[in-house]
């Protein structure tokens, strides 16, 4: 499966449901107990895109992306709006964002991650899709800048400084993100006198692990 480094138009994603989702499981014991276990690291998203399908014109948009992927063959990106940016979603993305690594003088390389914390409790997720433009890079709470200080690879999230930070020296990132996904079905069911009544049709979208 390939996957094309090009975004879902972010109009028609603007108003479409999904969020993270979790695989629990869960054994209920004799005594009343339970025990739960997850063999997922990870979450994973889930969204429908036919849910910001507003006209006729944007049916035709998605149906023309829906083609070029060959439904669910090829991936894309995916703008969540509800969880695109390394900071607050009303704040401004700060190159103090997020702490990437911990410079221990040799180490170059680090991969683009977002922490979500509750409490003492925490998840970090990784950050394969950045949007180009938007990553901002420090070293020691010094800004750096890419193509003089670091190089990215946007389609992998990760981030190459080109001198290793001393021992200690925290590196974080700021930055904006798509969701890797891919459509979660090979039809499209749409009538047109259904749409303009406001029956939208269900466009499953899922997130791909890369």
């Amino acid at each position: 499966m390939a996957f094309h480094e090009i975004r879902f138009p972010a109009d028609l994603s603007f108003g479409s449901m999904g969020g993270p989702e979790r695989r629990t499981e869960i054994v209920a014991l004799t005594n009343g107990f339970e025990e739960r276990n997850t063999p997922w690291a990870h979450s994973r998203r889930r969204y429908d895109a036919g849910v910001g399908l507003r006209s006729l014109d944007d049916m035709a948009a998605l149906i023309a992306f829906f083609e070029a992927r060959a439904g669910q063959l090829h991936g894309f990106r995916w703008k969540d709006w509800a969880d695109y940016k390394s900071c607050a979603p009303s704040g401004v993305v700060a190159p103090g964002d997020q702490l990437i690594g911990t410079g221990d003088g040799l180490r170059v390389e680090f991969g683009l991650r977002k922490l979500y914390r509750s409490g003492a409790e925490g998840y970090l997720r990784p950050i394969t899709k950045p949007v180009a433009g938007t990553v901002r890079i420090a070293v020691g709470g010094v800004e750096r800048f890419e193509g003089q200080d670091y190089d990215i690879d946007h389609g992998s999230g990760v981030v190459v400084l080109h001198k290793a930070p001393m021992m200690e020296a925290p590196v974080t990132a700021g930055f904006e993100f798509d969701v890797p996904v891919r459509f979660d079905t090979d039809r499209i069911a749409v009538s047109v006198a259904s749409f303009q009544a406001g029956d939208v049709p269900q466009v499953p979208v899922v997130e791909l692990r890369l």
